[in-house]
C-alpha cells in the first residue's frame, strides 16, 4: 500500500476487507456455487486489448455523457448496492453525497436501509434512479416505486434475474443475517415488522412469476423510463425492447446468482448488436479500472454501473472514500481517452478493441 494511501481500486478492495467483519464482508464479497463467475467477471476484461490511434492533434479530452437524454461527468453510475449501512453508519445518504459530488447517478437499492425520500431530503442536489424488486406484495412494490418518482428519482431500474436467491455459500457457512437494528425499511413493510432477517427469507418476498408482459404493463404505466437489469442474452435484450423498456442493463448480479453464466463484458456485444441502438444499453461487473470502462463504451454500451468499488470506498472512507473512487474511475477514463487519441467516450468504437491473444497472460 502507498503512503499516499490507496491509489486504486484494488487498494480500496483490501483495506474494506480487512476492515468488515467475517460476515459483512462474506456478503458483499461472495458470489453464487464456486463463485467461478464472480471470478470471471473481473478477469474476462483483460481478454480485451485496446487499439489506440496516434497524432489525434488533440489537447484537451472530457469524459462527460448522455444517459437517458441528460448529461453526467462520466458514463460511470453508481450501481444499486443492499444494506450500505452494514458498513458505514451514513450507508446511502453518504454514497448518494460522493455520487453527487462526483457529478453522476446513484442508483438506490430497494434493500436500502434508508428509504427513498430519506436519500432525496438528505442530498436534493443529487441525481437518483431506484433499483425495483417486485415484492409478492403488490402494496408494497407499488409504495416504493410512488415514493421514489414522488421525490425525483429519474428511473426506474428493475432486477429481473432474481426469482429466486443465489447459492450464496459464504453467506450459509458465516449464518449471514441482516441484524434488526439496521432496519430495512422495504423489508419491515413486506413482513409488518422489523427483525433479523437472512438473505434466503428476503428473497421469499420477491415475486417470482415475473414476465415481460408485468414488465411492458410496469413500463406503459410508468412515469419516468423503466429500465431492464439483468439481461444476457440478445433474446432477452430483444423482448425488452419489444415490451417498451427504456434501457437495458446487462448484469449477472454481480456473480451472486447463477454460477457459470457469462461474464457480462462476454455477453455485452450481443446484447448491443440485438438492441441495435434503440434503447440504452449499460453494463456492470467486475468493472475496476478506466480502461474497463472504456472497453464498456467501445463495445458499444452507453454507460457502466460500479457497484463494489464504490462501497468498498464507502467502508474504507465514507463519503469521501466513495467519491474517491469514482473520480479514479473518471481520471483513469480520461487517461485512456487521451492514449487511444479520442476527445470524448462518444468516440469510442469497437475499431478501438480487439480480442487479446490465446496466449495471453490475461486470457486464461
Amino acid at each position: 500500500m502507498s503512503e499516499l494511501g490507496p491509489i486504486n481500486i484494488g487498494d480500496f478492495e483490501r483495506l474494506a476487507e480487512e476492515k468488515l467483519d467475517a460476515g459483512v464482508a462474506g456478503y458483499f464479497f461472495g458470489g453464487a456455487g464456486d463463485e467461478l463467475t464472480l471470478e470471471e467477471n473481473v478477469a474476462a476484461w483483460g481478454h480485451w486489448r485496446l487499439r489506440p490511434r496516434v497524432l489525434a492533434g488533440l489537447s484537451e479530452w472530457r469524459t462527460g455523457a448522455e444517459v437517458l437524454g441528460r448529461e453526467l461527468s462520466m458514463p460511470a453510475l453508481v450501481a444499486p448496492v443492499a444494506y450500505q449501512g452494514l458498513v458505514h453508519p451514513e450507508g446511502e445518504t453518504a454514497m448518494a453525497r460522493a455520487a453527487a459530488a462526483a457529478g453522476t447517478v446513484m442508483c438506490l437499492s430497494t434493500l436500502a436501509t434508508q428509504r427513498p425520500g430519506q436519500v432525496a431530503d438528505a442530498v436534493p442536489e443529487g441525481r437518483r434512479w431506484f433499483q425495483l424488486y417486485c415484492f409478492q406484495d403488490e402494496a408494497v412494490t407499488r409504495a416504493l416505486m410512488d415514493e421514489a418518482i414522488g421525490c425525483g428519482y429519474e428511473a426506474i431500474v428493475v432486477t429481473v434475474d432474481a426469482p429466486r436467491g443465489g447459492n450464496r455459500e459464504r453467506d450459509l457457512r458465516t449464518g449471514f443475517a441482516i441484524p434488526e437494528e439496521i432496519g430495512v425499511p422495504s423489508v419491515e413493510a413486506a413482513l409488518g415488522s422489523g427483525r433479523a432477517v437472512t438473505i434466503e427469507e428476503t428473497f421469499d418476498l420477491m415475486e417470482a412469476a415475473l414476465s415481460w408482459d408485468y414488465l411492458g404493463e410496469l413500463a406503459g404505466e410508468c412515469s419516468v423510463p423503466v429500465l431492464v437489469k439483468g439481461v444476457l442474452t440478445a433474446e432477452d435484450a430483444g423482448l425488452a425492447v419489444e415490451h417498451g423498456a427504456a434501457g437495458v442493463v446487462v448484469s449477472n448480479h454481480g456473480g451472486r446468482q447463477l454460477d457459470r453464466c457469462p461474464a457480462t463484458v462476454d455477453a455485452l456485444p450481443e446484447v448491443v448488436d440485438a438492441v441495435e441502438g434503440r434503447i440504452p444499453v449499460l453494463v456492470d461487473g467486475g468493472i475496476r479500472r478506466g480502461v474497463d470502462v472504456a472497453i464498456a463504451l467501445a463495445l458499444g454500451a452507453d454507460a457502466v454501473l460500479v457497484g463494489r468499488p464504490a462501497l468498498w470506498g464507502l467502508a474504507v472512507g465514507g463519503e469521501a472514500g466513495a467519491r474517491q473512487v469514482l473520480e479514479l474511475l473518471r481520471s483513469e477514463l480520461e487517461l485512456t481517452l487521451a492514449l487511444c487519441g479520442c476527445a470524448s467516450p462518444a468516440e469510442l468504437g469497437r475499431a478501438h478493441v480487439q480480442r487479446a491473444p490465446a496466449a495471453s497472460l490475461y486470457s486464461g
